[in-house]
């Protein structure tokens, strides 16, 4: 499964030039309301094969957790059901807070 870093994130979401990928954040609801990327989706987990019609196959999509074990699991089920463009957020929210944004709150 495909992996993008923090950084390697962080330059494509400020580069105009590029489509911005659609963010799935798979933690649970108590998770996202502590800290989350800003414009991300909000889709727990567990719920990721019910909400599937609310994910476009042909766009890029960047799945994250807390860690990153999480996100990794959805994004090999989102490849399984034909999105060839899915990667997994590398060390999840928490490399993000850690190498992107060090304000957001860690947990």
């Amino acid at each position: 499964m495909d992996e993008i870093t923090a950084p390697e994130l962080a330059q494509w979401l400020a580069d105009s030039a590029r489509d911005r990928p659609l963010l799935v954040d798979v933690r649970e609801p108590w998770e996202y309301a502590l800290c989350r990327i800003e414009g991300s989706l909000h889709i727990p987990l567990k719920e990721v094969p019910q909400r599937l019609s609310e994910l476009d196959p042909e766009q890029d999509i960047v799945t994250f957790c807390h860690h990153g074990m999480r996100s990794l699991q959805a994004a090999s089920y989102l490849a399984r059901q034909g999105f060839s463009r899915v990667q997994s957020l590398q060390g999840g929210i928490d490399a993000w807070a850690k190498n992107v944004d060090p304000k957001m709150a860690r947990y």
